[in-house]
């Protein structure tokens, strides 16, 4: 019977702990979404962009990526931001895909402009930057060196 307590300790101990984990893991990725406003951007392609990543501004973390779909007009992804209340996107921004390393994931990068002029909630951003894919850089410049070691 002592051995039974026991365990029932230890388990609910354990239990203890991962719930603590838990919501400490939950508060450090910054998960909640609560206030701020959408704003969307279209893009050719999203490749490496992925819901719930970053949206950032001179590398500070101002939103998050809410959804991503396929705009059945345009076949362009239509990428549906929420952006921080505190910051007001100047009209003329831009949007463009970043990487965080050469083999890490990407983000959004939000390059603000100069008009006078503010994003509402429910705007758009119109002037966006697709990924560079390294992948094809690196195969353009692989065929071209050897085609033109050919020539020689």
């Amino acid at each position: 019977m002592k051995r039974n307590t026991i365990e029932t300790v230890i388990g609910a101990v354990v239990l203890l702990v991962a719930g603590i984990f838990t919501v400490f893991a939950y508060i450090s990725a910054d998960l909640n979404t609560r206030g701020g406003y959408i704003v969307t951007a279209n893009f050719n392609k999203v490749s490496g962009l992925a819901v719930g990543g970053d949206v950032r501004m001179s590398g500070i973390k101002v939103g998050t990526i809410v959804s991503q779909e396929l705009d059945p007009k345009s076949f362009l992804a239509k990428v549906t931001m929420n952006i921080r209340d505190d910051i007001e996107l100047p009209a003329d921004s831009a949007a463009a895909i970043s990487n965080e390393s050469l083999l890490g994931g990407s983000f959004l990068e939000i390059i603000p402009g100069g008009d006078p002029d503010i994003i509402k909630s429910g705007g758009s951003i119109e002037y966006t930057q697709d990924p560079v894919d390294i992948v094809q850089l690196l195969g353009k410049f692989i065929f071209s060196a050897s085609s033109s070691a050919k020539k020689e």
